[in-house]
């Protein structure tokens, strides 16, 4: 009886002994992701306040030392806050050739819609050709980075602001200064009347 009580004891001990290591390692696991995913989105919102803010002194390149200073802390704090939005389950933004993609969106394609944007916005309030209202758009981007990059890219461009957003479709609702008539001919509107190509490039990059 004694024995068998021994037995059942080193089993439970062993037992208990392999969740503990499992658990353990998986803690640790956990805890690399999160530091991973932290360093990542802090890097990211760092390269973003830098593009936002060049030209603003010469003390290092073409910014200031205050500049950089509170670019960093903004960038780390930020990066605590969303660090589950931009990383969530899968490192997929730690491929260098996504942020190499990111990177040539933002100088191509999102600053020429940008520029455009501005002298249309511009005409429109010179000569007062407006027609506002809120459209629906249905991008088709799964990741929530992937649809707050753009939804981010609308609102940055003139003309355009983001609203609001059908979580369980990941739908965009817009308003836009000048809606088109042959723009409403599909419900939801086609994306490239209010974001050009942004949908697919950012696809390209977050998913």
């Amino acid at each position: 009886m004694r024995i068998t009580q021994v037995n059942a004891n080193k089993k439970n001990h062993k037992l208990l002994k392999s969740i503990r290591i499992t658990l353990k390692y998986k803690l640790k696991r956990l805890g690399r992701k999160k530091m991973i995913a932290f360093i990542v989105t802090t890097i990211f919102c760092f390269i973003i306040y830098l593009l936002l803010t060049t030209g603003s002194g010469t003390d290092v390149w073409i910014w200031s030392y205050e500049e950089l200073l509170f670019g960093i802390i903004l960038s780390a704090i930020t990066g605590f806050v969303a660090r589950t939005i931009f990383v969530k389950k899968s490192l997929r933004m730690l491929n260098p050739v996504r942020w190499i993609m990111f990177l040539v969106y933002v100088i191509g394609p999102f600053f020429v819609g940008m520029a455009k944007a501005n002298f249309d916005v511009a005409y429109r309030v010179i000569t007062g050709k407006i027609n506002p209202g809120i459209v629906k758009i249905s991008p088709d981007l799964k990741t929530d980075l992937g649809i707050t990059m753009l939804a981010n890219s609308i609102t940055l461009t003139p003309g355009t602001l983001s609203v609001d957003i059908d979580e369980e479709k990941n739908d965009l609702y817009i308003h836009w200064i000048n809606v088109k008539k042959e723009a409403l001919g599909k419900k939801p509107v086609d994306c490239k009347y209010i974001c050009n190509k942004f949908d697919k490039w950012i696809r390209r990059i977050a998913e």
